[in-house]
């Protein structure tokens, strides 16, 4: 592990560098299907992938983050192959784990946007905090150092990530990220400064 955590370092006033993108490099690269955007790539080529974070190392990242971006288990069951959800997730995990090791860097698990956010519906918001809080509790148990919350258009999906990070994630800090599919406001109408501002206040301890 890192001798010092991200709140040290952020703390001490240093600039902290993650290099991500790891969806569009493999699309790229032929390894992941355009449309489908999930993260098999661990599962089928484990070689290639690390391969990709140790040169992510290499040029410079401070952050090796777990590919564990839309690998949850509505989205994995959509394309039949759920019964591997723990395996896809524990074996990012851990290859992440290890280059972060050898390398010196900070590790990241990570959750993302679903796509099954529908506020209206109890059971729906039911099924996305218990896949938040397997993926949450996967991170822990492999030892993350932190945990990234990514790529959330909504800005109620996002704090429900935040609410599922706090109450199983051990302590570990929190990153969450919004991206703005219309101009200044999230897709539920939250202006995103207020947004940002929300979320901070909310990850408090």
């Amino acid at each position: 592990m890192s001798s010092k955590g991200l709140l040290q370092r952020l703390n001490d006033g240093e600039a902290i560098i993650i290099a991500e993108g790891f969806m569009w490099e493999l699309e790229r690269k032929g390894y992941v299907k355009f449309g489908e955007y999930t993260p098999e790539v661990v599962l089928n080529n484990p070689e290639v992938f690390r391969s990709l974070h140790e040169e992510y190392a290499h040029a410079g990242s401070d952050v090796v983050e777990a590919f564990t971006y839309l690998g949850n288990r509505k989205r994995l069951r959509a394309i039949g192959i759920e019964e591997g959800l723990e395996e896809l997730n524990r074996r990012a995990l851990r290859m992440a784990r290890e280059v972060a090791d050898v390398t010196g860097s900070l590790m990241a698990g990570d959750i993302s946007h679903t796509w099954y956010y529908q506020p209206e519906d109890p059971k729906a918001m039911e099924e996305l905090r218990a896949m938040f809080k397997e993926q949450i509790e996967w991170a822990v148990e492999e030892k993350a150092d932190y945990i990234i919350g990514e790529t959330f258009q909504d800005f109620g999906e996002a704090m429900i990530a935040l609410e599922m990070i706090k109450t199983h994630g051990n302590g570990l800090p929190a990153v969450i990220t919004l991206t703005a599919y219309q101009p200044d406001v999230t897709l539920d109408g939250v202006p995103i400064p207020e947004a940002c501002k929300r979320l901070e206040d909310a990850g408090r301890p």
